[in-house]
């Protein structure tokens, strides 16, 4: 596999190819923090999550197309714009599927995974009637446009370096959400307790329903960021789903830290293996790796103590 290359280039393209994880790691974790939220603290198995995502990309779509029509001195600015519309629309239908579908099918996993893969197949439908069933790209704002050499043989794109720092920043946002929020606080004694948590007054439906939309909506800006690297088609979603429910179990459902820490692995392990190897083969290798863990440690690589 690596005779054919001198160490000189193998470095760059241990580099290069680390690089590509870490853009592929940004978009794992977007999708996976608000399917951790989703699954991890809720115990719903949301199939339709990949097609949140794909509603985000849709409204990135139409938003810069919308710049480009009517406000071309401002299209620099326009992917700001779109994030915060992805993440209302995301979090809007989020909220409203699980008011009218999810509440009516807790503690029914089964049921809930079979709804939304329904949900799943009348969104793609929906998108497809809307938008036409090629894929759709947006132009990127001139400053996203280029790459940074920082060698001869190594070239970084500026686009990679704003999903990276736009993960970050909304890694650090959930996390304080989670953690130093009422919310979050409200979010974790559900998990503990339900039912001492009605009890003390805590309305769990409407946090339910928040903690939904929430993770929905970060899909919905993860679906801003997939623009920036690849064309948004009808069942683009279901490319990402299964690899988000893969880092979410193997990290641990109800970590955060293990939600990362496994996104980190399996984006680095593939993007270097499809270098050597084809996409599938390494998709493979990543999966047996990833079973073979589990089957060692089924809890994931994270868990927390909690009460039943």
């Amino acid at each position: 596999m690596f005779g054919d290359y001198s160490l000189s280039d193998l470095g760059s393209i241990f580099v290069m190819q680390g690089f590509a994880g870490l853009i592929l790691f940004s978009v794992f974790v977007l999708m996976a923090l608000g399917l951790a939220i989703i699954f991890g603290q809720m115990g719903v198995i949301n199939m339709a999550h990949g097609e949140f995502m794909i509603l985000g990309a849709y409204v990135t779509y139409l938003t810069a197309t919308f710049f480009q029509n009517h406000l071309p001195g401002l299209f620099d600015a326009y992917f700001f714009v779109a994030m915060v519309l992805a993440f209302l629309a995301a979090g809007a239908l989020g909220m409203a599927v699980e008011w009218l579908l999810i509440r009516h099918l807790y503690r029914r996993p089964l049921d809930t995974l079979l709804a939304t893969w329904g949900l799943s197949l009348i969104l793609q439908q929906a998108y497809r009637s809307s938008f036409g069933a090629r894929e759709v790209g947006v132009d990127l704002p001139g400053w996203m446009i280029g790459s940074l050499q920082a060698t001869e043989t190594i070239e970084i794109q500026i686009n990679g370096l704003f999903i990276m720092a736009l993960t970050v920043l909304i890694t650090i946002a959930v996390g304080l959400m989670m953690f130093r929020s009422r919310w979050g606080q409200q979010v974790r004694a559900v998990v503990q307790n339900r039912v001492m948590a009605g009890a003390v007054g805590i309305d769990t439906g409407r946090v339910d329903r928040l903690t939904f939309g929430i993770g929905c909506g970060i899909a919905g800006i993860a679906g801003s960021a997939f623009t920036m690297i690849g064309s948004t088609g009808p069942t683009s979603g279901q490319l990402y789903i299964v690899n988000t429910f893969l880092i979410v179990v193997f990290g641990g459902a109800q970590s955060l830290l293990g939600t990362i820490a496994s996104a980190f692995t399996i984006s680095q392990t593939q993007s270097t293996l499809e270098f050597f190897t084809s996409g599938s083969m390494a998709s493979v290798i990543t999966l047996l790796g990833v079973v073979g863990i589990l089957m060692l440690r089924p809890q994931g690589l994270f868990t927390l103590k909690i009460r039943r």
